[in-house]
């Protein structure tokens, strides 16, 4: 049997599993052993097997991902999300369908210390969804708004997904988070416009509120969420202008999270200990899937399968946009299958040399792969934050929520199209900050 044969029957039965239920990073951790067994011998496979929890572990780089996920926590912990709506709230509610928007704008709030577009999703629907059903808006609207609200938590930084996609692309994490900046932007105001022509073409899913509020009233409103602004200059501000590393900078947004719950008084032990365990909890899933992840790309580099994938599609006679829309089609159908995390660990080791063989920026490439990923969540039968919503929404059923989130399906897809017309939308900030 060939190594491309090997390679490739390795990667139904890994397919095959994740039909079965079996969890992604186990999965990968399986087939990776037992195809490195095969490829090479089984010591071989047992030493990479030793080496791969170790060599994630130790990994300085991805000390962020358990600081941010501690940071998300600590600021839902601390009331900050019911600031964030609230704003939106007085200064949007009076537009036609502007409960719509404000749920998209405090999604992308949340989202920019948050890093999760599920947390994002969860903490949003206990929000919006009862202030959205108080004045009579539809429930599939209501749900389905904030589905794609919660995707923007892994577009605006900081992000996991761009966490792990830079540390296995070899790329700038800073980078990477001031590329999502515009293109979360231009997909918060696409899914608002979004918002506006739906309500337009049917008025009774979002009846007129045209509620007015003082001046008092929506200063009284930003006043509540000056710790969010605080915290988003810390963390971002510090990043960005190069005080702070990465790391730096996970490690005092999670430390100021905590203050601020403190400040706020709502750090009893119950709090701290329930939000350190659900950041472990959080922190041990992703790891697992990296540590499944990294002994499954060895498997696969061993083989050479990404190496002669990318030779034979470079190869190609044909347009290198006609390429990128093939590998565009393989990540939406596969983000209707899988989770974003595995999905990342899962293929950048085999379209990334596709992608620099054809001359596209790495750093473009992720924010493409994160844009797709946010199709993904939205769409069955997967649909992450759409099963996220129907636990929220306990009475809507999730044919409706899917129902719901199916009009934006289009901004996402225009967002694409634009960022790949337009790469500066994504590359200005980074060539900006960091040259």
């Amino acid at each position: 049997m060939s190594a491309t044969t090997l390679s490739i029957i390795g990667i139904v039965v890994l397919i095959a599993l994740l039909f079965l239920g079996i969890n992604i990073g186990l999965g990968m951790l399986f087939v990776g052993f037992v195809g490195y067994v095969l490829a090479v011998n089984m010591n071989a496979a047992i030493g990479q097997l030793k080496l791969a929890p170790f060599t994630i572990a130790s990994n300085y780089s991805f000390c962020v991902i358990p600081l941010f996920i501690m940071m998300g926590n600590f600021a839902y912990a601390s009331g900050i999300s019911d600031g964030l709506f609230n704003v939106g709230d007085k200064f949007l509610s009076r537009f036609h369908g502007g409960l719509g928007w404000a749920t998209i704008v405090a999604c992308a709030l949340f989202g920019a210390i948050c890093g999760s577009t599920a947390a994002t999703a969860a903490t949003m629907g206990v929000i919006a969804i009862p202030a959205m059903r108080k004045y009579g808006y539809d429930d599939g609207l209501a749900c389905g708004t904030i589905s794609i609200g919660g995707t923007l938590g892994i577009m605006i930084p900081p992000s996991t997904p761009f966490i792990v996609y830079g540390i296995m692309a070899e790329q700038s994490i800073g980078r990477l988070f001031a590329s999502g900046v515009f293109p979360g932007i231009l997909l918060a105001v696409l899914c608002c416009a979004t918002i506006n022509i739906v309500v337009r073409r049917n008025p009774s899913l979002a009846p007129d509120v045209n509620v007015r509020y003082s001046a008092k009233e929506k200063l009284s409103a930003l006043k509540s969420i000056i710790w969010f602004v605080l915290l988003f200059a810390v963390v971002l501000g510090g990043m960005f202008s190069g005080f702070f590393s990465i790391n730096e900078s996970a490690a005092v947004g999670a430390a100021f999270a905590i203050i601020i719950t403190a400040i706020k008084k709502r750090l009893t032990w119950k709090t701290f200990k329930n939000t350190m365990i659900d950041s472990v909890k959080t922190t041990a899933m992703t790891y697992v899937i990296l540590i499944g992840a990294d002994l499954f790309g060895k498997f696969l580099a061993i083989t050479k399968l990404p190496m002669n994938l990318a030779n034979f599609i470079g190869g190609l006679n044909v347009s290198k946009y006609v390429i990128l829309l093939l590998i565009v089609v393989i990540y939406a159908i596969m983000g209707c299958l899988m989770d974003a995390l595995p999905m990342i660990t899962l293929t950048v080791p085999i379209f990334l040399p596709i992608i620099l063989e054809l001359g596209f920026d790495p750093i473009w490439f992720g924010v493409v792969i994160v844009l797709v990923m946010e199709l993904g969540l939205i769409t069955p039968p997967v649909g992450l934050n759409c099963y996220i919503i129907a636990g929220i929404a306990k009475d809507v059923p999730l044919a409706k929520i899917f129902k719901g989130s199916a009009p934006f399906i289009f901004p996402v897809l225009i967002a694409i199209f634009l960022v790949t017309l337009f790469p500066q939308i994504a590359l200005f900030l980074p060539n900006l900050f960091y040259g």
